[in-house]
């Protein structure tokens, strides 16, 4: 915790955003934030309810004079996506956000600091506790693993939301409004390997692949950033006439983020694998120089392993992750700029006889988003995985004729002298999965600058904290009558 930031203004955001960053809470292991979340509620003396999956709705009384406003939902969800560079030391399950302030920013030493979404839940935790800011009947809803599959969004109960405006505070650029979002769903593959001793004469090497930006798989996708396990794939493939083997590969961390790491154990016989490597490496960091600058390629000898995959098991994975579509897929042809559906080939890992990946699918049209999922898992079928599409959740369609859109259109030109972006975003959102099931909710998404989420780099704007703040506040002043 650091109260260097919990004296930056407003202090009533800082405050409760510290508060809960002392809480460890990775997507489904909540439990900690959602007794926190109870407890604030009820010592606020409101009505807390926890849902069974443990979604946890607050409810707030008008202030006086604000009774006949429509009831506004505000909703943010708990969880926090958990990375940390390679040679920070952390441990997420007992240890708080360490946040710092550099410069106009906030960030955190060595991991991600949770500004998606604890800046939306610090915000409503201070309207909440308020006593002198206006607004009509509030319905504050803290929902659970959105990072890892919205499961709370999609197992919310039914009956404890009665609001009809809904206002969700997960954008990431204080001067864009989002009015629709990506589905999703996710490709796992799983593939049995029987593992062989090394043949004698071979050499033993650890190749690592590090410092790549990563970021979020759906709003940085286009950037083109470097993917640590198909970069890892091309210093592997089309090497059997080196004799290599792999023994072990663990590659990239959660099915949200793209890749930033990967490391794996080879075995090889000619050691001319080594110049061929130096000049892949060399040809792959010209290629990433201006999008991922930092990025480091070592190989280095390692302690002979006791098993390997067999040379035919080698290129059969190595064939089949080169042939896996990773990135932008296509772009919308209705919204200019709109990246319409992508996959992001997350996870990999080659260990103790099973060979695994993990991708994440999006597309803001539904039958997009099942071909490209059919797409990445073929070549992983063919070679003989087990492929499995699961977790799909639906996208959120633009309603052009919103009226909760006007009046924030309206007054933020009036506030800050130019119009807002809007926009649909290429990520998951909560708001389609709650509109199918809350129908006919007036739905829009904002919030404060934040950059790099899903990444150790993530930081918040402290200047776009104060003007997001402002501009809440006066949004709930101007609620319509119901």
């Amino acid at each position: 915790m650091s109260n260097e930031v919990r004296n930056l203004e407003p202090k009533q955001i800082w405050n409760n955003f510290e508060d809960i960053n002392a809480i460890p809470r990775p997507s489904k292991h909540e439990e900690k934030i959602i007794a926190f979340m109870k407890a604030f509620g009820e010592g606020l003396g409101l009505k807390t309810v926890v849902d069974a999956v443990g979604n946890v709705v607050i409810y707030k009384a008008a202030t006086e004079g604000m009774e006949g406003r429509k009831t506004v939902i505000l909703q943010s969800h708990l969880d926090m996506v958990h990375q940390k560079n390679s040679d920070t030391d952390f441990d997420f399950a007992t240890q708080g956000i360490v946040s710092v302030i550099d410069g106009e920013w906030v960030k955190a030493k060595g991991t991600t600091l949770g500004a998606d979404n604890g800046i939306g839940v610090a915000s409503i935790m201070s309207l909440l506790a308020s006593k002198d800011i206006a607004h009509p009947a509030l319905e504050a809803l803290f929902t659970i693993d959105e990072e890892t599959g919205m499961t709370g969004a999609f197992k919310l109960e039914k009956g404890l939301l009665e609001g009809k405006i809904l206002l969700n505070l997960d954008t990431e650029d204080d001067d864009e409004f989002s009015i629709g979002c990506a589905g999703g769903i996710d490709t796992n593959t799983n593939y049995n390997y029987t593992p062989e001793t090394p043949d004698s004469g071979v050499k033993a090497y650890k190749i690592s692949i590090s410092g790549l930006k990563g970021g979020h798989s759906g709003v940085d996708i286009h950037l083109e950033r470097g993917n640590a396990n198909k970069i890892m794939n091309r210093l592997l493939y089309q090497s059997e006439q080196y004799g290599l083997q792999i023994a072990e590969l663990d590659g990239g961390s959660l099915r949200n983020a793209i890749p930033r790491e990967s490391v794996a154990i080879i075995v090889v016989k000619d050691d001319s694998y080594l110049s061929e490597f130096e000049k892949r490496a060399s040809e792959i960091k010209k290629e990433y120089l201006l999008q991922d600058e930092g990025l480091k390629i070592v190989i280095e000898p390692t302690a002979m392993p006791e098993k390997v995959l067999s040379i035919e098991d080698t290129n059969k994975i190595t064939t089949a992750i080169q042939s896996v579509c990773n990135g932008v897929f296509c772009m919308s042809s209705a919204i200019s700029g709109l990246v319409e559906t992508s996959s992001s080939f997350a996870r990999v890992q080659i260990k103790d006889g099973k060979f695994i990946t993990q991708s994440l699918q999006r597309s803001s049209v539904d039958s997009a988003k099942l071909n490209v999922a059919f797409t990445v898992g073929a070549p992983l079928k063919l070679m003989g995985c087990k492929v499995e599409h699961t977790g799909a959740y639906p996208g959120w369609a633009p309603n052009p004729t919103s009226a909760i859109l006007d009046l924030m259109e309206h007054k933020y030109e009036t506030l800050f002298g130019s119009k807002p972006k809007v926009f649909a975003i290429h990520a998951g959102l909560e708001c389609g999965i709650l509109g199918e099931r809350y129908a006919g909710l007036d739905m829009i998404s904002f919030g404060p600058t934040i950059k790099h989420p899903h990444s150790p780099d993530e930081k918040v704007n402290i200047t776009s904290v104060q003007k997001f703040w402002k501009f809440l506040q006066e949004i709930l002043k101007d609620i319509p009558l119901k």
